[in-house]
This record gives C-alpha cells, structure tokens and sequence, in this order.
C-alpha cells in the first residue's frame, strides 16, 4: 500500500470567503484577531529597525575606548593615558572631603588600571600617555613608569605642554618620548623647600611649643626655626633622592649616568634642548605618535586609532 501526502493551498479569495464565513462563529473572530495581531507586530519591529538607522554591521564605541565606530570608520586600537596635573602618592590623594570635585591628577592606581586594562584588550596594539604635568611624588612616578617600561604593547609618551620632575620620570618608562615644540621637559631634581612661620607667629602673639620624642622628630616643622644638623640631613636625604632619579633616567632612556647627571641641575628646559641631551627621541604632536606606531606595528598610518 502507498502512502500519500497531499497539501491544498487555497485561493486567496476562498481564504478570505471563509473567514468571512465563520465570522459567525467565536471561533472566526479568533483567528481574525490573532492573525492581525502578529501582521501588526511584525510591522513594529520593522520600522523600528527602519526608525533608528542601525544595521547588522554597526557597532558603537563601548565605554572603555576598545569597541569599533560606525560603519566606514576604523577600531580604534591605541590605549589613550592621561597624565594631567600633580603626580600623587595614591587614589584619591585629591580629594579634600568637601565634595567639591576635585583638581586633574596622576596616581598611580588608576595609571596601572588603565595600563593593565588596555594589555587585556585584544584590540588594543599600544598606549600613548599624554602628559601635562610639572611633577610630584617620586615614588608614585617611578611606579607608573615601571609598569610602561613593563608593557607587552608597544609605549608612547607624548609631553604635550609639559614633563617635568616626577612627570619627566613617568615620560622615561615608555619605548619612546615624543614631546611639543613648546614642551617644558626635564626638571631632574629633589626638592623639600617650606615656607618657615617662626616670624609671623612672633607678630601674632603664638609661641611654639616643642613635644616630641627622638632628636629630629620635628625637624622641618614650619612654626620653628630650622637647624644646622636639620638642614644636613634633609639635604643628606636629598642628595640619595637625586641618585636614584638619576639612576632610573640613565637606565629608562639608555643613557650614561654621567650624561644625566650633566643635565639634572633640577631646570627644565624646551623640547629642543632636551632633544640635543637625549632626554627626549622627537619633537613633534599626535601625528608624529601615530607614525611612530605605525612603524613599529608594521601597519598603514591611517589605521592607527587613538580612544578618545
């Protein structure tokens, strides 16, 4: 015996004949109503999709820099790192607890957030920092440049206006330092300086009394005068400082520690002075960045990417 399937496709108009039909029946309304429902909803849907102009091949930028534009424009690929104002010892050295927000900074939690971040992201080939800032605390700095100098990705520093002291230091970790003609670069120095209150408390009737256990516990307390033995040992102190900053530059730019000492009077000078020192590798701005990447990274200048 064989067995057969055989399917009927009625005519449009029977079709419609029929529901008309069994309009008169609880069961014709149903279907009227649900057929019309998911004709309405498939509508929706496409003028929605219609309505916001996206496609199967847009994507947006996601929150951290590493996700594509819109079609016809490029990934963007190079980490972007900014070092503006004062190097602080920790996150949230800032903050004055009033609320108010608080003043542009460089601390080194966030700095090797961001670093470790952007090493995570496969689609991110390197990292630029871009640096506007006269210094700071030194151990922060020499942390911050230690974790560029340790980077998988390829490393910029780029001194926009300027870098110097403990920014100087931070400039030194990546591959190479590329800095504005109107760069202020340099400052390898330690300072300590305070202003001393001994004579102005004189005028306001204040005395200062001394509560301290250890010879020097409070020695640089501005209400008191400052003494010869307090004065060499600071400078004592100073002069180890200055050793090891100029120790670090000498190792992180591959340059002699007789070369550095030369120019680490503690005055920074223009980028084309720091040029002809070596304390710096070009003179240029952002494009003279995106070349430099894309020799190293073997790719076309035009597919260099900075996140904004």
């Amino acid at each position: 015996m064989k067995l057969s399937t055989q399917i009927y496709f009625p005519t449009f108009p029977k079709f419609f004949k029929w529901i008309w039909n069994s309009l008169i029946k609880p069961i014709g309304w149903f279907i009227l109503i649900t057929f019309a429902v998911g004709a309405g909803n498939i509508l929706s849907l496409y003028l929605s999709a219609s309505d916001d102009g996206s496609s199967g091949d847009e994507t947006a930028i996601s929150e951290d820099g590493s996700a594509t534009t819109a079609e016809g424009t490029e990934a963007c690929n190079i980490a972007t790192i900014r070092m503006d104002g004062d190097v602080l010892p920790y996150y949230g050295a800032n903050y004055d607890g009033s609320g108010n927000e608080p003043v542009y900074a460089i601390d080194p939690e966030s700095s090797l957030a961001m670093i470790k971040e952007a090493e995570g992201n496969p689609e991110i080939k390197g990292i630029i920092s871009i640096i506007n800032s006269y210094g700071g605390e030194g151990s922060a700095a020499s942390t911050i440049a230690n974790a560029l100098k340790r980077s998988n990705l390829p490393t910029v520093s780029y001194i926009r206006s300027a870098g110097t002291s403990g920014a100087y230091l931070i400039a030194t970790g990546a591959n190479t330092i590329i800095a504005s003609p109107w760069a202020d670069v340099g400052g390898i120095g330690v300072t300590m300086s305070y202003v001393q209150n001994v004579e102005q408390n004189k005028k306001d009737g204040l005395d200062y009394v001394p509560l301290s256990v250890g010879k020097f516990k409070d020695a640089g307390d501005p209400n008191k005068p400052l003494t010869y033995e307090e004065r060499s040992l600071f400078e004592r102190d100073l002069k180890i400082f200055h050793k090891e900053f100029i120790k670090e530059v000498a190792e992180n730019r591959k340059l002699s520690i007789d070369e550095v000492a030369k120019v680490a009077d503690g005055a920074s000078m223009p980028a084309s002075l720091a040029l002809e020192n070596r304390l710096i590798d070009q003179i240029g701005d952002e494009e003279t960045a995106k070349s430099w990447f894309a020799l190293e990274l073997k790719m076309p200048k035009e597919e260099v990417v900075f996140c904004e």
